[in-house]
């Protein structure tokens, strides 16, 4: 089969750099980033980090062929900063949202674990009898 190893998808090769960056001399303020051994999630997140910057007038990712794994990153911006560091500041902000998201989950799932011993029972019922129609809750009610 043309399919590569697993391995190589994310693997790093010795001397193989993450990410190689091309200025672009035809667009003002503007860079291409080509980012080896990821793939769409990282290159929407990204993308869509680099967008809600106020500096930023265009960013836009693309994967060349499904079977190479990297992604290009194309980023324009007024000029006010470089397209360098609109990408590390939106990494770093992406890196933050990610850490809250998973404090949250942990958190939320913590408490999941200490609510009482009681199981839960999608259907309604507690214990061995049913519960009644007029308490306002149905088997729908997790």
């Amino acid at each position: 089969m043309n399919a590569p190893n697993r391995f190589e998808l994310f693997v790093l090769e010795d001397g193989e750099k993450p990410v190689e960056v091309t200025e672009d001399t035809k667009i003002p303020n503007a860079a291409t980033f080509k980012i080896v051994k990821q793939d769409h999630t990282l290159g929407n997140m990204v993308r869509a980090q680099v967008l809600s910057m106020p500096q930023v007038l265009f960013a836009g990712y693309k994967v060349p062929h499904p079977l190479h794994p990297y992604f290009l990153l194309k980023i324009q911006t007024d000029g006010t900063m470089t397209p360098q560091a609109v990408l590390e500041q939106a990494c770093t902000k992406l890196i933050a949202t990610i850490s809250s998201l998973e404090a949250k989950f942990k958190r939320e799932f913590s408490f999941k674990t200490t609510e009482g011993n009681v199981p839960e029972d999608p259907y309604g019922t507690t214990g061995a009898g049913a519960q009644s129609w007029g308490t306002g809750k149905d088997y729908l009610d997790f």
